[in-house]
């Protein structure tokens, strides 16, 4: 007999009892009375070949799964991000900072940091316009400028870089000599760098922006490393030395400006002195000659004296020319002033007065201020 034939199972006084003696539902031993719990509800939709009873169970099993799939639909982008919706495959938008929602299982995303840069380091050797090896080691600052170009026109976009980062390198070291890339054209390579980095970078379609682009280190090959070392150290010397004669001129020629300047005052000063005395002599010249118109006699016979005062002060010794053919009187003044103050008799500074004159004799003297006053004659 089957288990849901009428009667099968179910005993006297069972009352409303399922074959395994539990109550359908009204719960243990209330008499149909009351909720069950969870599970027995449960067991009985599933029980009994209950058709609305599993159609229920379908639809709780479907609004559970469909308000999981939709929970896990939600995405947060940052503020340095961008998201990159993909919908089976195909590019449908770029997301901004913010809360988003998105069919899961349908759409795809890829977040990417927009605002940081990295940095790629890259060694490599080249061969520079006049046939030399150069080793090149240089480091590349870039950014993600174009989040979907990023994400789906290049496989690898760093990769690309790096490559297009050696292209652009050989082609600027190749059009620059070994000195130049070793000395002061290293500046100048990473500014020629740049934009040719940027068009290679731009014509691939990476979505990178190139912010700076820096010469680490350029050395010659190992094997003639000295060679060039001494080179650069003499260049330094030469740098050096410059310098140095730099500062030396810049100290000397201030200093013999000052020089110049100090002569030409001094000659200027000199000049008016002389034309101060020569305007002075002159005036002196012009007041002799009025006291000469008025008498001559007197006035040869002064300016004999003063002119014999102001040689023979400076002379030790004097010759007297006497009168008639007698010889000249030598007297030396400086033997007698000399023997006078060894002995005690006449100080040393009175013995040698300056300017001691003898009075010559009376036709000389005449002979002398007539040669004296020739001028003042000529004047007159």
């Amino acid at each position: 007999m089957a288990w849901n034939q009428p009667g099968s199972g179910q005993q006297p006084g069972d009352g409303n009892q399922d074959p395994w003696g539990r109550q359908p539902s009204g719960g243990r031993g209330q008499g149909g009375s009351g909720g069950g719990s969870f599970m027995d509800k449960l067991q009985g939709l599933l029980g009994g070949g209950n058709p609305q009873g599993e159609k229920q169970l379908s639809r709780l099993l479907l609004v559970g799964a469909v308000g999981l799939w939709a929970i896990f639909g939600f995405y947060r982008v940052e503020q340095a991000e961008r998201a990159v919706l993909l919908r089976f495959g195909e590019f449908q938008s770029v997301q901004t900072a913010g809360l988003h929602w998105h069919p899961p299982l349908i759409d795809s995303l890829r977040k990417v940091n927009v605002e940081r840069t990295d940095q790629m380091p890259l060694s490599a050797s080249m061969i520079t316009e006049d046939e030399n090896i150069v080793d090149i080691s240089l480091s590349v600052q870039y950014r993600i400028a174009d989040p979907r170009l990023y994400v789906l026109a290049v496989a690898d976009p760093q990769s690309t870089l790096s490559h297009a980062t050696e292209s652009a390198l050989r082609h600027v070291v190749g059009n620059a000599k070994m000195t130049q890339v070793l000395g002061e054209g290293r500046s100048r390579l990473a500014q020629d760098m740049l934009p040719r980095l940027q068009s290679y970078l731009d014509r691939y379609k990476t979505g990178l922006s190139v912010r700076n682009v820096n010469i680490l280190e350029a050395l010659p090959p190992k094997e003639v490393k000295a060679a060039f070392d001494d080179v650069i150290r003499a260049k330094e010397d030469k740098e050096r030395l410059k310098n140095q004669a730099e500062t030396y001129a810049n100290g000397i020629v201030p200093e013999a400006r000052g020089q110049a300047a100090r002569l030409v005052a001094d000659a200027t000063a000199y000049k008016q002195e002389v034309v101060d005395r020569a305007e002075g002599d002159a005036a002196r010249f012009k007041g002799l000659l009025s006291e000469y118109r008025q008498n001559p006699a007197v006035m040869r016979s002064r300016l004999y004296l003063e002119t014999m005062e102001a040689v023979l002060s400076k002379t030790s010794k004097i010759v007297v020319e006497p009168n008639g053919a007698a010889p000249l009187l030598y007297i030396p003044m400086d033997k007698l002033t000399g023997a006078n103050a060894a002995a005690g008799n006449v100080p040393a500074a009175e013995a040698q007065p300056s300017g001691a004159v003898i009075p010559p004799a009376q036709t000389s003297s005449n002979r002398d201020a007539t040669r004296g006053g020739r001028n003042l004659e000529e004047a007159r």
